[in-house]
């Protein structure tokens, strides 16, 4: 028996959460003194893993599987795991992960926990904790079947490097026809994304318009992060829609995410409040993201920001 695990990746490169599960299933494995197989789908160069804590790769090449599909995937990894008989299967909490997760239980008939945050306080029953109400609490949820399914919430473990020798396996899994076939899949290249950025900094209605966006971009380049908006931003086309973040777009767990005229809300924060630290600048110090930012600049963006970007190049060319 070992730990089965996920491990994604993106035209063959695997992404940040590839090794944030794979460190937490090599802990679970440790819990329960046993090892850890990964299964990894067309990935470039599987044997990386084994830096994560990874002992066996069951590694995928299919061009039936270049895009993604929630039900493709899910039975293979359901394959995998009654191969190497698994009774603990960690994914992410990404957005595909979090699509195929509840296909992949139904599969495998375990119990699903997500968005997990830490390693089980309890093997018997098995026992996590998890965030709930949109992170704004905790709860502790006990998985009773014989197979449990665990997402980890993305940032919450962190990436541990455990070096181990992997053993790369070929594996060929039937793929069977589910009558879905993409023609095409366009993509942002040459960025930084918002699941795999560190640090996200997104703009609000607050800059008055797309013409001003550059100081985003240039804050963001500066960090080494990712732009995002809030969802106003998105409707009104001044950004693409796949920079809308929040609990209607795509949720932010970043290590700091700075939000630039952004009033907060509701929805804007529940997307957000996984980030660990929360940045807010804004004219408006009655703004609702105040009260739930760890750091707060009350003043115009136009002169705070350019003066932020001065100050972080010469900080940068004073270290460089």
């Amino acid at each position: 028996m070992s730990v089965l695990v996920y491990t994604e990746s993106e035209q063959g490169t695997y992404k940040k959460v590839a090794f944030e599960v794979a460190s937490y299933a090599r802990a679970i494995a440790d819990q329960l003194g046993t090892s850890v197989t990964a299964i990894s789908i067309n990935a470039k160069d599987p044997s990386i893993l084994g830096t994560y804590g990874v002992t066996k790769i069951l590694n995928v090449q299919d061009s039936k599987l270049d895009a993604f599909n929630a039900k493709s995937y899910a039975n293979v990894i359901n394959q995998a795991a009654a191969e190497e008989g698994s009774e603990v299967v960690i994914v992410s909490s990404s957005a595909d992960s979090k699509y195929l997760a509840p296909l992949l239980a139904i599969e495998l008939k375990a119990g699903y926990a997500s968005n997990v945050v830490a390693l089980p306080t309890n093997l018997s029953p098995f026992t996590v904790k998890r965030t709930a109400f949109t992170n704004k609490a905790f709860n502790e949820t006990s998985i009773s079947t014989s197979i449990k399914l665990v997402g980890l919430s993305n940032n919450s473990f962190g990436i541990k490097e455990h070096a181990t020798e992997a053993e790369v396996t070929h594996y060929s899994p039937s793929i069977p026809d589910n009558g879905v076939h993409v023609e095409s899949v366009d993509k942002v290249t040459d960025k930084v994304t918002i699941a795999d950025a560190d640090i996200v900094v997104s703009g609000g209605r607050g800059l008055k318009g797309p013409e001003n966006w550059g100081m985003i971009e240039d804050l963001a380049d500066v960090l080494g992060g990712a732009t995002a908006c809030s969802k106003p931003v998105s409707d009104l086309g001044w950004r693409p829609h796949g920079e809308h973040v929040g609990q209607t777009g795509k949720p932010v767990a970043a290590n700091l995410y700075i939000a630039i005229g952004i009033s907060g809300a509701i929805q804007h924060l529940a997307g957000i409040n996984a980030s660990k630290v929360k940045l807010v600048i804004n004219t408006d110090p009655e703004a609702p993201f105040f009260k739930a930012a760890d750091y707060g600049v009350v003043g115009d963006a136009f002169e705070v920001v350019p003066q932020l970007i001065e100050k972080l190049k010469a900080f940068k060319a004073q270290n460089a």
